[in-house]
C-alpha cells in the first residue's frame, strides 16, 4: 500500500518536474488556466483519500464554469442531448402515438397519421396495459420510463397488450418501430374570410417546409392576410427562423446579423423568394416568445412589414454553438449576440442567474402584463425602423406595436385548482371514453362540431363532482365567472381528441385576446396607416 502510494506520488512529482522543464520552453502553456485545471483534476483522481467518480467531478466542474458566463451557456449529458434534439430534428424512433396518463393508465389520444401504430389498428381511446412483459397500468410508472419502453431503434418490435372499450379481453399488438415525425406547426386554418392563421410551437429542422405547405394550402382557400402566432414559441434553430423570415421580406433585406468576440459579423439576407411578401401580416407574441421567434418578429417589425401584437417578448439575444464531447454529451456555448436589422440586441440583462430567472415574475409584479405604461426603456435603447422611421426598442425583448394585456377576468382560483389537481383532464377522459363513438357518428365534419356541439349541464356537473373528489372546494361565484372558459376548454379538448391540435386551436382561440385584436386590426381598411401609429411605451 505504501509502495503504491509512493509510486503514485513519484509519478505526480515526475509530472510536475516535467511541467517545470516544459515551463522554461513553453511558459505560456504551463501557466495557463487550462493546465492548472488539468493538473488539479489529475491530482484529485489519483491522490484523494477516497475513490472519486471522476466523470461526475468533471461534469460538475464544467457546469460550474458555464454558470459564471450567462444563463444560456449550458452542459447536457448524452441522454439530455438526445431528448433535447428530438423535437428540433423533426423526428424520433418509436411507435407513433399521442398519449396522456389518465388515472395511472396510458390513454392513446391519437395514433400519428401514417405511423406504425395506426397501420396495425391501434385506435384513439385505447389503453396500453402492458409493454413486452412489463405491466405499465396501475403501477405508478413515470412517463419517462414508459416512453423509454415504447421508443427504440427503427425496425425493432415491441409487443403491446391493449384494453379497448367494449372488448372484454386484452388485445395483443406487435408494433414495428419507425421514424415518427415531430411537427412544429400546431395549427393552420382559415380563421375568417381571406384571413389565414398559422401557429408555430418551435423552430426545428422541418419548420420551413411545414410552413410553406400550410401557406400554400391556405392560399388555395383564398387567403390574402395572415396571422402568424408565435405565442409561447421558445425558439430553436437559427436557420429555421431565417428561412421563415425570408417568406415575408424582399430581396436583400437584412433578416438578422450575429457578432461576437471570436465571431466576426455574419449577415443573413432575404433571397426574395418568399411566398408571402405582399399580404397583410400580423405576428402574435407574448412573454414566452424567445430567440428564433424574436428574430422573425424583429425582422418583420424593423422592415415595417407587418404589425406585432401581444406582450413584450422574452429577450434572448444570444447565439449558442453546440460543442459535441466524446461521450455524447454537449456544451452549448454562447459565441455571439444576434441583432435585428435596425441594430437592436434584444437580450435582457443577466447580472445574476437568480434575477434573470425571476424576470417574468418581476414583470408581472410591476404591472407590465396588464399595462404598456408600466414598461420603461431608456433613450439609449431607441432604434428606428427602415421604411417608416418608427421608434422601436432594444435591450430586453421585442415590444409589440399593439399591446394586449393578460386577461385575468375568467381565471379564478377555483378554475386553477380544477386544472392543477387534474379534474379537468380526468373529466375530459371520462367524457371522450364514454361518447367517442357517438360523437364520431354525429359530427362527421369538424365544421358541424364547431357550430353545433354544446357542453351540457350534465358534463359540467360531472366536472364539479370530480373536482370535489380531488379535493377542490366548490365556489359558486368563481365557478360562474370561469364558466365560459371552462366550457370552451372542454370543447377544445374534445375537438383535439376527435381530430387533432389544429381543431383544438380553432376552438380555444375564441378566448385568445391577441387573436381577437389581430382580427380587429385586419378589419381596418387603412392597415398601412396602423403601421405608423405604433403604440408608445413610457420612457
Amino acid at each position: 500500500m505504501k509502495y503504491t502510494m509512493y509510486l503514485v506520488a513519484g509519478f505526480i512529482a515526475c509530472i510536475f518536474s516535467f511541467g517545470a522543464v516544459q515551463a522554461q520552453e513553453k511558459k505560456t502553456y504551463v501557466d495557463s488556466p487550462a493546465r492548472k485545471l488539468q493538473l488539479a483534476e489529475f491530482a484529485i483522481a489519483n491522490l484523494y483519500v477516497d475513490k472519486v467518480d471522476e466523470g461526475k467531478l468533471v461534469e460538475e466542474a464544467i457546469v460550474k464554469m458555464l454558470e459564471q458566463l450567462d444563463p444560456h451557456s449550458t452542459y447536457s449529458d448524452a441522454e439530455e442531448v438526445k431528448k433535447m434534439n428530438e423535437p428540433l430534428q423533426g423526428n424520433f424512433e418509436g411507435i407513433g402515438i399521442q398519449f396522456n396518463m389518465a388515472e395511472d393508465t396510458l390513454l392513446v389520444i391519437q395514433p400519428v397519421s401514417g405511423g406504425p401504430s395506426e397501420k396495425i389498428g391501434i385506435l384513439a381511446g385505447d389503453r396500453i396495459v402492458m409493454v413486452d412483459d412489463t405491466i405499465i397500468a396501475g403501477v405508478k410508472m413515470s412517463t419517462e420510463d414508459i416512453m423509454r419502453r415504447l421508443k427504440g431503434p427503427k425496425g425493432s418490435e415491441v409487443n403491446l397488450e391493449i384494453a379497448r372499450r367494449g372488448v372484454k379481453e386484452l388485445l395483443p399488438f406487435t408494433v414495428k418501430r419507425d421514424k415518427i415525425p415531430v411537427y412544429s406547426l400546431d395549427a393552420s386554418y382559415m380563421i375568417k374570410d381571406k384571413v389565414g392563421y398559422i401557429r408555430i410551437n418551435r423552430f426545428g429542422a422541418t419548420t420551413h417546409e411545414e410552413f410553406k405547405k400550410a401557406l400554400a394550402d391556405l392560399q388555395k382557400q383564398g387567403m390574402k392576410d395572415l396571422i402568424l402566432d408565435l405565442q409561447g414559441n421558445g425558439g430553436g434553430y437559427l436557420n429555421a427562423s431565417i428561412d421563415l423570415a425570408n417568406e415575408f421580406l424582399g430581396k436583400q433585406e437584412l433578416i438578422v446579423y450575429t457578432e461576437g468576440r471570436r465571431n466576426p459579423r455574419s449577415e443573413f439576407f432575404a433571397k426574395g423568394t418568399g411566398e408571402f411578401q405582399n399580404g397583410r401580416l400580423i405576428v402574435l407574441v407574448d412573454e414566452f416568445s424567445a430567440s428564433a421567434s424574436e428574430i422573425v418578429t424583429g425582422a418583420v417589425q424593423d422592415w415595417d412589414r407587418g404589425l406585432v401584437v401581444g406582450r413584450r417578448t422574452f429577450g434572448k439575444g444570444l447565439v449558442q454553438r453546440p460543442i459535441d464531447l466524446p461521450d455524447g454529451s454537449m456544451i452549448r456555448l454562447t459565441v455571439a449576440r444576434y441583432y435585428t436589422p435596425a441594430g437592436r440586441c434584444i437580450q435582457k440583462p443577466y447580472e445574476s442567474i437568480e434575477k434573470y430567472n425571476e424576470d417574468l415574475i418581476d414583470r408581472y409584479n410591476k404591472g407590465e402584463m396588464m399595462s404598456a405604461d408600466s414598461i420603461h426603456f431608456p433613450d439609449s435603447l431607441k432604434f428606428t425602423t427602415h421604411k417608416l422611421g418608427r421608434t422601436v426598442y432594444g435591450g430586453g425583448g421585442i415590444m409589440p406595436d399593439y399591446f394586449v394585456p393578460i386577461d385575468t377576468t375568467l381565471y379564478t382560483n377555483y378554475h386553477r385548482q380544477l386544472r392543477d389537481k387534474g379534474a379537468l383532464l380526468k373529466n375530459h377522459f371520462h367524457l371522450v371514453d364514454t361518447h367517442r363513438k357517438e360523437w364520431n357518428a354525429k359530427y362527421k365534419k369538424f365544421d358541424d362540431f364547431y357550430n353545433k356541439f354544446k357542453v351540457t349541464p350534465e358534463m359540467l356537473e360531472q366536472l364539479v363532482a370530480i373536482g370535489k373528489e380531488a379535493g377542490v372546494e366548490y365556489n359558486e361565484e368563481q365557478y360562474q365567472r370561469a364558466l365560459p372558459l371552462l366550457k370552451l376548454q372542454m370543447k377544445a379538448l374534445i375537438a383535439r381528441d376527435l381530430w387533432d391540435m389544429n381543431e383544438y386551436y380553432h376552438v380555444i382561440n375564441q378566448a385568445n385576446e391577441s387573436v381577437k385584436k389581430a382580427l380587429q386590426l385586419l378589419e381596418n381598411p387603412d392597415f398601412e396607416g396602423l403601421l405608423s401609429k405604433k403604440q408608445g411605451v413610457a420612457q
